[in-house]
């Protein structure tokens, strides 16, 4: 059996019904000056029962393919987003 990917991000839009869109951080070097920079991916995580929110900490992990984009499960929100 293959190890599945596991990655943690923020919800960026919850206006789906059972789906979230998740914004996924990491830095890079330049491959040429060497400065480091914050790139950005999103990806469309499936969530099952709405309990992640925008703003929300969540940890997802790949799956087998949901619909035409979305290929991925939220396991568990890591942090909730301070009410304002």
């Amino acid at each position: 059996m293959s190890v599945k990917s596991q990655l943690t991000g923020t919800v960026v839009s919850d206006k789906m019904d059972r789906t979230v869109v998740v914004a996924v951080e990491r830095q890079v070097r330049h491959a040429l000056y060497g400065k480091s920079q914050r790139k950005t991916s999103t990806f469309m995580a499936h969530n099952e029962h709405n309990e992640a929110h925008v703003g929300d900490t969540v940890a997802i992990a790949e799956s087998r393919p949901l619909s035409r984009r979305k290929r991925w499960v939220v396991t568990r929100v890591v942090a909730k987003a301070p009410k304002v």
